[in-house]
């Protein structure tokens, strides 16, 4: 398969819709093996102007009596099998240095007119070369918030070149996105839908299912806008401050970054309180302030607000992290930046910011991975300690009727090797118990064996028990790559293993003493306090150390 991409954007490979054009051809590349790629960069080709002479009609047929690079691109477009043209729209149409290379291949037709079946127009000039089986491929973005409506002066130029229906399209609007690092997860998402319709193309057909994947926003309308208005790095309203000439206030990078990054927020995460997010950048000597409210966000230049949560770190430290270049946890661990004040808005910041959600490529491809639940695990340990205290036959055959059941809800969650281990162990108590052993010896040892599969998955670098389950809360397994997550859950799971060994030699002593029938009862009511504790502990502790503590 021989491939002509036609680049036609003044910028070349940086351009933004040639990382579109990337991403497809890459998808080709995984679905067919031999592929031959040539470029035609138009910005950096001399392809003058045409003349109208008709020379490469009546004195010199099929050749342009212009000497240029243009004779070689009509080589190279009938060795092609598909051409690809990537551009920016431009004026609701093609840059004017590709139109130049499209009025330029008149050497190609000859110059009788001729009807063809379907056409567009009124009149045309039949192929001075067989182009039958060649196939096009246009690939654009575009400025406005959505590519539909806006792409009508392009679709009538390649109707008119190859006729209706016989090139297939990709347009993408909000095309500045994709030179924005900090939205590379937001847009490289997109690419590899991209990359997707590329590897459909080259089996034969876009689905129905990508194209409508193509279709959808980046982000939705006003927010894009937003981001669009502020890139520009000044405001309409005349604050007071020095002007330009132009009544156009003129802002500072540093003050434009933080708003695009208000434009981010997602208003429908508002949580019934307005929040006053403070940002100050410490390299700059500059502070802003960030409204989160219902209808929306706007940043206060003046901060006279009282602040409710305060980020300080250095502004390129900050878009670092936003560009993806380090992970959030990571530069507040190394002590990068701190905060201050309510901490539940860093907790909650995916939800709250558009683009800042980090899943990869393949987890978006992936079926929705099932929930873990941490009752799957306590269930037949609570069942053994409540009934085997009851009655201790009846107590060991309902546990080991809990742990068959347990199987039956992996259809709706996740099962970790500790609910696994767990049933195992309570089943191995139960059937000692049947077969004699003393209840006074097992349930010691049983919470003895349970505190100490708490306490092994506390060293190295392992994941600790409690995180397997609290991810649930903080978006997934990605939450397991963040360093503080997982500190904060080995604190507490080692914590809850030394109260069940410590559960394990007081239950021993006690259910030797008059008092054993306080067991139950003592051994209940630790665990609700240490539930407050850990509920406590999970906020306390991240906000301590993202104060630098």
């Amino acid at each position: 398969m021989n491939i002509l991409v036609i680049n036609g954007s003044p910028k070349g490979e940086k351009s933004n819709s040639y990382q579109l054009t990337s991403a497809f051809l890459r998808g080709i590349r995984q679905e067919t093996e031999e592929v031959q790629i040539r470029q035609c960069a138009v910005c950096q080709t001399d392809i003058r102007p045409c003349m109208g002479c008709f020379s490469c009609w009546n004195r010199t047929p099929g050749k342009c009596c212009i000497e240029d690079d243009m004779a070689q691109v009509i080589q190279n477009m009938l060795w092609a099998d598909i051409t690809v043209w990537s551009f920016p729209l431009y004026y609701f149409t093609v840059p004017g240095a590709l139109k130049n290379l499209i009025d330029r291949q008149l050497p190609m037709l000859l110059p009788f007119m001729e009807e063809r079946e379907g056409q567009t127009g009124n009149g045309g000039h039949p192929s001075r070369y067989d182009c039958g089986g060649k196939k096009t491929v246009v690939i654009s973005t575009c400025g406005f918030y959505t590519a539909e409506g806006n792409y009508d002066g392009v679709c009538s130029l390649f109707d008119h070149l190859c006729g209706p229906g016989n090139y297939t399209t990709v347009f993408c609007g909000q095309g500045e996105l994709f030179r924005v690092p900090e939205l590379s997860v937001l847009t490289g998402e997109y690419l590899s839908w991209v990359e997707r319709a590329g590897r459909e193309y080259a089996c034969g057909k876009i689905s129905a299912q990508t194209r409508e994947r193509l279709a959808q926003l980046l982000l939705p309308r006003e927010t894009f806008e937003a981001c669009a208005d502020a890139s520009w790095g000044m405001e309409r309203e005349n604050t007071g401050t020095e002007k330009s000439g132009d009544g156009i206030k003129r802002e500072s990078d540093t003050l434009t970054f933080t708003r695009q990054m208000a434009a981010l927020y997602r208003k429908e995460s508002w949580s019934g309180k307005n929040i006053v997010l403070e940002m100050c950048y410490t390299d700059v000597e500059e502070c802003y302030q960030i409204v989160l409210g219902k209808d929306g966000s706007h940043v206060c230049t003046d901060c006279a607000l009282t602040a409710d949560t305060r980020i300080e770190t250095p502004v390129t430290v900050w878009r670092s992290i936003a560009a993806g270049e380090i992970r959030g946890d990571e530069a507040m661990m190394q002590g990068l930046y701190h905060v201050k004040g309510d901490f539940n808005l860093m907790l909650k910041w995916d939800t709250c910011f558009a683009g800042s959600h980090t899943r990869t490529k393949r987890e978006k491809e992936m079926p929705a991975q099932k929930d873990t639940d941490m009752n799957i695990l306590l269930i037949p340990w609570i069942v053994f300690w409540v009934a085997v205290s009851v009655n201790r036959q009846i107590g060991c055959l309902a546990v080991i009727l809990a742990c068959a059941l347990v199987p039956l809800v992996y259809y709706r969650h996740r099962k970790t090797i500790y609910d696994v281990l767990g049933g195992a162990l309570v089943q191995g108590f139960s059937v000692a118990i049947l077969a004699g052993a003393s209840e006074n010896n097992m349930l010691p040892l049983s919470y003895l064996a349970f505190g100490v599969m708490w306490m092994i998955s506390c060293p190295g670098k392992g994941i600790p028990l409690t995180a397997h389950y609290s991810m649930n809360g903080y978006g997934g397994e990605d939450a397991l790559k963040n360093r503080l997550f997982v500190r904060t859950n080995r604190i507490l799971t080692m914590l809850w293993g030394i109260l069940y060994l410590a559960t394990a030699v007081f239950s021993w002593f006690l259910m030797r003493s008059d008092l054993s029938h306080l067991t139950w009862l003592v051994n209940s009511i630790l665990p609700v306090f240490m539930g407050i504790f850990t509920v406590w502990f999970q906020r306390w502790y991240p906000a301590r150390v993202a104060r630098g503590k």
